[in-house]
């Protein structure tokens, strides 16, 4: 008894899994497929920019594209060290569990203009 139910839950499941791929598949038609393509460049100028990009030697999309390795700070180290120990409470409030609510509540870090509902932000 327990073994058939077993089977036939088994059935439906397969044919169920079944039914449900068919469902889905779609009959491919020619409004899915670009007919025409109509260039704004010339074959030639479309090789030089790719030669120019070759040469260039970065490119966003290979595994090895560091946008650091050229990089160079404007502010020296012992700035940036200043500056995070001077923020490090305000950082550390606003990334805990509540999200800063607390520390926002705290201190009033509203803006000081006034806005009214419906008024845009750049209206004239």
């Amino acid at each position: 008894m327990n073994a058939t139910r077993t089977l036939i839950v088994a059935a439906l499941t397969v044919a169920g899994a079944v039914a449900s791929f068919g469902a889905q598949a779609d009959e491919a038609d020619g409004s899915q497929f670009a007919t025409q393509f109509n260039s704004t460049k010339t074959r030639a100028e479309v090789q030089a920019d790719m030669t120019q990009f070759k040469k260039q030697g970065t490119s966003v999309w290979s595994t090895q594209y560091n946008p650091l390795a050229k990089f160079e700070s404007q502010r020296s180290r012992v700035d940036v060290q200043a500056d995070f120990i001077a923020n490090r409470d305000a950082v550390a409030a606003m990334t805990s569990e509540d999200s800063g609510s607390a520390y926002l509540a705290k201190h009033d870090v509203a803006p000081t203009f006034t806005r009214y509902a419906g008024t845009p932000v750049n209206g004239q």
